[in-house]
């Protein structure tokens, strides 16, 4: 749990604010700056399965050890190194620090919890999103002295997790032991190729996709909507800054609470289903608000502007609420307990390629929306997401698949019991 919020904290101190020293501080062309910023979400994100048969490998702790440490190096390079070879290979070696301790991190937790997955699930989101909040508070009063001490900071803060983690850390495997998973010893074309036969899952990574793409539009669509009925000033900052708070502290208020209700009352598949529904439902304000009037001017535009987007970020940050801790304590069940890591670095990179693919196509909706004066058609369609994933996944549940773990190695399965006793 503190691994997380402090992991948080530090990315979220630097990261809002590397473009900004990128073209300001040090005049590199638009297209460079998102050339970095697009090295290290592709060192990420390409890399996470390889990350996660790592930690099943050699064992979870090794992997965020390494992970922290490569992290500290990383952001403390990018407040000092100011040529374009340089910045990429500091933009890169920290996306590949979060590849290889994410999926280690969750999998250690999943191990440790045992059957209480979802509840330290709903809990680490908490952590998680608190790190999330503070971190751009942070780093905005260090950034206003200089922004080489705010990545060096960051850097600080990596390396005293590093030394906390290699100091008080339990080392872990997949049955909760010091070691690797013995699964691992296949190699990682044989753990991939176990992994890519496991239907369920495959199908329940698809179907999750709808999920982050949605949950995303907090830093995509409604930013711009506000920006766009708001304007760039002062009233169009505030706003866009109270969504990240309505998001950050609902999740911090209300997350095990309602991780409490839900399981008492709901099974995971119907929990899930239930999740995106309400993530589906968050653009409908929005969608509403379509058909009023746009005013000239004044706090009747301000309203319009800000409510709606505040609703919709509400409910995204309910629904995540919701979908969060049966999402990652179904994909262990989903796993058979083997291979977890494995299972989440896939899983990160399937979701992150649809993360991807379904913002471009939504930046395409707005712009279409714009051109057309259809200002309806993004919310309709991230709507119509929302409900066809919500649909998929209650078919999952109902036909059993959200349910279906398959055998250890190390236990015969039916067909080897039926043999057996012939």
């Amino acid at each position: 749990m503190v691994n997380q919020f402090t992991i948080n904290l530090g990315f979220y101190m630097l990261m809002p604010y590397l473009a900004a020293h990128l073209s300001g501080t040090l005049g590199l062309a638009g297209w460079l700056v998102g050339l970095v910023l697009g090295v290290r979400n592709f060192s990420q994100q390409g890399m996470f399965l390889v990350g996660g048969a790592l930690a099943d490998r050699f064992g979870y702790k090794p992997l965020i050890v390494a992970g922290c440490l490569l992290r500290t190096i990383g952001f403390a390079a990018l407040g000092l190194v100011d040529s374009l070879p340089a910045l990429l290979t500091a933009s890169a070696a920290t996306g590949l620090a979060g590849a290889l301790f994410n999926p280690a991190v969750r999998a250690y937790l999943a191990t440790d919890a045992g059957d209480r997955r979802v509840e330290a699930f709903a809990l680490f989101n908490v952590f998680y999103q608190t790190g999330i909040l503070l971190g751009p508070l942070v780093g905005m009063l260090l950034t206003g002295v200089d922004f080489r001490i705010t990545c060096l900071v960051a850097g600080g803060i990596f390396a005293i997790l590093s030394v906390v983690q290699i100091r008080s850390l339990p080392a872990r495997r997949g049955d909760g032991t010091e070691g690797a998973d013995p699964d691992a010893r296949k190699g990682l074309p044989g753990q991939w190729r176990g992994i890519v036969t496991n239907r369920p899952f495959l199908l329940f990574s698809a179907a999750m996709i709808g999920a982050y793409v949605l949950s995303f539009q907090v830093y995509l669509a409604l930013p711009l909507e506000v920006r766009r009925l708001g304007g760039d000033g002062a009233f169009g900052t505030a706003a866009v800054a109270a969504l990240f708070a309505v998001s950050g502290l609902s999740t911090i208020l209300f997350q095990t609470k309602i991780t409490t209700w839900c399981k008492a009352r709901r099974e995971p598949g119907h929990a899930l289903g239930w999740g995106l529904l309400t993530m589906g439902s968050a653009f409908v304000p929005l969608l509403l608000a379509t058909a009023v009037p746009v005013p000239k001017g004044g706090v009747g535009l301000w309203l319009l502007a800000a409510v709606p987007p505040s609703l919709a970020a509400l409910l995204l940050a309910l629904g995540t609420m919701i979908t969060y801790p049966f999402e990652m304590d179904t994909i262990v069940r989903l796993s058979g307990n083997r291979l977890v890591a494995t299972h989440y670095g896939l899983y990160n990179t399937i979701c992150g390629i649809g993360i991807t693919v379904g913002n471009l196509l939504t930046g395409a909706a707005l712009d279409a929306a714009r051109a057309a004066g259809v200002s309806a058609l993004p919310w309709i369609s991230l709507t119509a997401l929302g409900l066809a994933c919500a649909a998929a996944l209650y078919g999952l549940h109902r036909t059993g698949r959200l349910h279906t773990s398959r055998p250890s190695p190390t236990e015969p399965s039916p067909q080897e019991v039926k043999a057996t006793t012939a």
